[in-house]
């Protein structure tokens, strides 16, 4: 099982803590560094305002040197399909080739009132979304020399020279994830090497991964994707380090546990996380929300990542 850090920095944080997050999570050996890609906090005032998500790991991708960089997930409805395509394979040539590109269909109504972006009902995000995933992909695909075109509903794009390309090849890992049972998992299974489920019971992880083999079987794609879920990460020493890390997010240890969160001591943890492995999962990103405890990075690394 590889482990992923991964935050939530629209609920307050600046990018020095995000870097240190970063910095910390890399020397303590975790797999990746991933952050949301959201532009209200939710549930809290989120001071000192929300950061962009791909101006974010642009930085990182220079202040890191080994980890894994990516989004859980980039929102299709805040970015355009080729300058999204641009800046992730600048990112990935700043990072030496170590970003991956997760990519949904936008959810949180809220944010785009509050910041004047366009919020289409459910049928159309999708739609967009699988343009946008054709596209990025297409881009990134083109040979050297030749050009792309696309002519879809939502997007058009001409005589197109689809530069710069990624470092990786023939791409960044493209992620896909959600609780969708129809058109997430199909597309899925035509365009992501992982997918993701996040914050489901972990006895419902099993199935939503089965939907996804079950598409890739329909269209003939003989290797389902990779499969990771998403889990809010709670560990302490004893139980009394475990609440006040809970209290310290505003979450109850109890409510954590019941829906799928990596909460306990370390033996616990690890408990939970194999269950995780033995749903599907091979990784597992940690949803870690107090960004000023870095003891709790370097604990979960040193009495948890240890013993799986």
């Amino acid at each position: 099982m590889r482990l992923v850090i991964f935050t939530e920095p629209q609920q307050g944080a600046t990018h020095g803590d995000l870097a240190r997050v970063a910095q910390t999570a890399e020397a303590a050996g975790f797999d990746g560094f991933f952050r949301s890609d959201h532009y209200l906090a939710m549930g809290v005032p989120g001071e000192p305002g929300p950061t962009d998500a791909w101006v974010t790991l642009g930085a990182l991708a220079v202040q890191t040197s080994r980890i894994r960089l990516g989004t859980l997930v980039t929102s299709a409805t805040f970015r355009l399909p080729g300058p999204l395509a641009i800046a992730v394979a600048q990112v990935d040539e700043m990072s030496g080739g170590r970003v991956e590109f997760g990519l949904g269909g936008g959810w949180f109504e809220r944010e785009h009132a509050a910041y004047g972006i366009p919020f289409p009902a459910v049928g159309e995000r999708f739609d967009r979304l699988e343009e946008q995933l054709e596209i990025v992909t297409g881009l990134w695909s083109t040979p050297a020399g030749q050009t792309f075109d696309f002519h879809g509903k939502h997007y058009d794009l001409t005589d197109s020279p689809a530069l710069p390309k990624p470092v990786q090849s023939p791409r960044p890992p493209v992620i896909v994830g959600g609780h969708g049972k129809r058109r997430t998992p199909e597309l899925a299974a035509r365009f992501a090497d992982e997918f993701n489920v996040p914050f489901v019971k972990i006895e419902e992880v099993a199935p939503t991964f089965e939907r996804v083999r079950k598409a890739s079987a329909e269209i003939g794609r003989a290797t389902p994707p990779e499969f990771s879920a998403a889990a809010v990460l709670c560990v302490g020493r004893d139980a009394a380090e475990v609440r006040r890390r809970a209290a310290a997010i505003g979450r109850e240890v109890g409510e954590m546990r019941e829906n799928g969160g990596v909460v306990g001591t370390p033996a616990e943890a690890v408990e939970i996380i194999k269950a995780y492995a033995e749903a599907g999962a091979t990784r597992l990103f940690l949803q870690t929300l107090d960004l000023a405890d870095l003891d709790h990075i370097e604990l979960v690394a040193s009495a948890v990542a240890t013993q799986l």
